[in-house]
């Protein structure tokens, strides 16, 4: 077979496959697989024990999405109807990153540790819109990889590079185009994808730059493969080690970043508490068809390979040197890290003469449960839950130490918290009314009423699972794309009604839309440029692309203009949305597709725990 004529017949097989196998594999494992609640940790038995730190933040999954990129096949609203975060509220990509802002600004003397999944579709300006977050954050802090952080809605790893063989990364980089304008040369770059390298670099330069100094860290420019092996001068500092390797061109999925974290002393405290935190998405070649459709992908399966670990064992042995304890910490849940992973990692946690714990994310869920297979010593790991997807949550962390019994103690508060710890999704809820709706000066009634009717509308209007495989399955060809520019024209629409809704609700001294907006408004202003667009009417394939364009510029030259905003009152509003909206998205959910993640399913799993302790046997 000619080399053009192979080219084309893998781009046609990945086009109709891919995204088919992504949703079969999501519906075989939601539909079939039945929910047994992992084995939990056990009453706590009491002990005597020394506080060895103060708390630390963690937060997880917070996922930031460009909404207004090229529409894609795989996140078209008609699989939202099946699996449940292809496609989130339309308040998550306008207001979520408010929920990790406030979660962070409310714990300033404390640093926070994010497990992972900080970006969803992976673009660069996903990145730079986190970045302002973080960097207005005053606490010191450590980000982990996660699937998402450098892999096209965590699972594929395309040359970006090769574009000849690759065109299903030129979808990627369009994907990630700020308000799909071809045309807009002030938001595009050679190639808006980020990548797990560019994503490894692109941290070590924030922290290089950061506000606490870290001389000698550097994050190599040029192309071509780098190892990183950085030690911080102040032994006390919270990001005290760094051991990286990224690679190029293809291979760049297996780069990997590990950091060493000096938790803070309590006073008094015996002993040092070290955070190995791991990189469990080494994901790489390509991942294949097939395996997507079975469910093998860095969004299921974790894996930390052996250049890592041999990069990271000189920590592990120094902690038992010292008499440090170390707690490791990685994106992907323990389970849901690969066989040779855990084997690995256990030889590693033998070394150790103390108890074990994990900290981990990925399943939006968050759980505790205490594991022995591999080992005979247990293992007690803390999963904490998403700052995207209900039940949204972050926990305050510390270690305490039992020297007689040899038993270690994680306390985990379930934040945020009311005058009492969470027992309930109720209580839950009605935490974050209180710490965000509240202080908006509005009613959070008016506030509720707004999320659901842009949530209903954005449910509504998703499309037909057949005409989607239909159109997937069928002959390549530009007007055969128009559902998907209808659809994605409905969930503009939604944005805009979203905005439009706060435009008219905030306080008129409120700053929120004096956005620069797209010429394309001419002389309107927000609401009339919004109005007049959510009214016109396409006709044929060619207007429902103009229309799109027109939709997503306007929508993220606003959301780009949400990050300027520090006014209490709007802050608070935009991070109450987000969460309102969450928890109505949930609430219309079939359980069946919510992953799990219902309040019977997560007491089972011991979700509303606030500490446990774990020792040797």
């Amino acid at each position: 077979m000619a080399g053009s004529q192979r080219i084309e017949r893998r781009r046609r097989l990945q086009a109709v496959v891919r995204p088919f196998g992504s949703l079969l594999g999501a519906l075989v494992l939601a539909g079939c697989a039945g929910f047994v609640p992992q084995a939990g940790p056990p009453v706590e038995p009491g002990g005597r024990y020394q506080a060895l730190t103060t708390p630390i933040i963690a937060v997880g999954d917070t996922q930031e999405h460009l909404a207004t990129g090229y529409p894609l096949h795989d996140n078209d609203s008609a699989v939202d109807a099946f699996v449940e975060v292809a496609q989130r509220p339309p308040e998550q990509p306008l207001f979520g990153r408010r929920i990790l802002e406030w979660a962070l600004q409310q714990h300033p003397d404390e640093p926070f540790l994010h497990l992972g999944d900080v970006l969803d579709l992976s673009c660069r300006i996903e990145g730079r819109r986190v970045h302002q977050v973080f960097r207005a954050t005053p606490s010191a802090g450590a980000i982990l990889p996660g699937n998402h952080d450098g892999l096209m809605f965590g699972i594929y790893g395309y040359n970006i590079l090769d574009a000849v063989f690759e065109t299903e990364a030129q979808k990627w980089h369009q994907a990630c185009l700020r308000g799909a304008a071809p045309q807009d040369g002030e938001h595009r770059s050679a190639s808006e994808a980020l990548t797990k390298r560019d994503f490894i670099l692109g941290y070590l330069a924030g922290q290089a730059a950061g506000r606490r100094p870290k001389p000698g860290l550097v994050a190599p420019t040029q192309r071509g493969e780098h190892r990183i092996s950085w030690r911080s001068p102040d032994a006390q500092a919270y990001l005290s080690a760094v051991e990286a390797r990224v690679l190029d061109g293809a291979d760049y999925t297996d780069s990997f970043l590990a950091q060493r974290l000096n938790l803070p002393r309590a006073p008094g405290a015996t002993r040092g508490v070290i955070v190995i935190g791991l990189d469990t998405n080494q994901a790489g070649a390509l991942v294949g068809t097939w395996d997507t459709i079975v469910g093998h992908s860095p969004g299921s399966v974790g894996h930390v390979h052996h250049d890592q670990l041999l990069a990271i064992e000189g920590w592990v042995d120094e902690a038992v040197r010292n008499g440090d304890i170390v707690v490791f910490a990685g994106h992907h849940n323990w389970r849901s890290l690969g066989l040779p992973t855990r084997t690995r990692l256990r030889a590693l946690m033998a070394r150790l003469p103390h108890p074990l714990v994990y900290l981990s994310a990925h399943t939006h869920s968050g759980f505790w449960a205490e594991h022995r297979s591999l080992a005979r010593q247990p293992l007690l790991e803390l999963n904490v839950s998403s700052l995207s997807d209900w039940p949204i949550a972050y926990r305050r962390i510390s270690f305490a130490y039992d020297e007689a019994a040899r038993r270690l103690q994680v306390r985990a508060e379930l934040r945020p918290q009311g005058d009492r710890p969470s027992a309930s999704y109720a209580d839950l809820i009605a935490a974050w009314e209180a710490a965000t709706c509240a202080q908006t000066g509005l009613a959070t009634e008016q506030i509720r009423r707004h999320d659901l009717e842009v949530v209903q509308r954005q449910r509504e209007s998703r499309g037909s699972l057949i005409d989607w495989l239909l159109q997937i399955a069928g002959p390549a060809c530009e007007a055969c794309e128009q559902t998907l520019y209808e659809h994605a024209q409905a969930y503009q629409d939604a944005m805009l009604q979203a905005l439009l809704q706060a435009s008219a609700t905030l306080p008129p001294d409120a700053p929120v839309f004096d956005a620069k907006l797209p010429a394309a408004c001419g002389p309107l202003g927000f609401e009339d440029c919004a109005s007049a667009l959510m009214l016109e009417k396409a006709g044929d394939f060619a207007g429902h692309v103009s229309l799109f364009r027109r939709k997503a510029a306007l929508v993220a030259a606003v959301n780009d203009h949400l990050d300027r905003i520090e006014d209490p009152k709007s802050k608070a509003y935009m991070t109450c949305r987000a969460v309102q909206a969450a928890k109505i998205d949930f609430d219309a959910t079939d359980e069946s597709l919510n992953e799990n993640r219902s309040e019977a399913k997560r007491r089972a799993e011991q979700f509303f725990r606030i500490e446990a302790s774990v020792g040797m046997e």
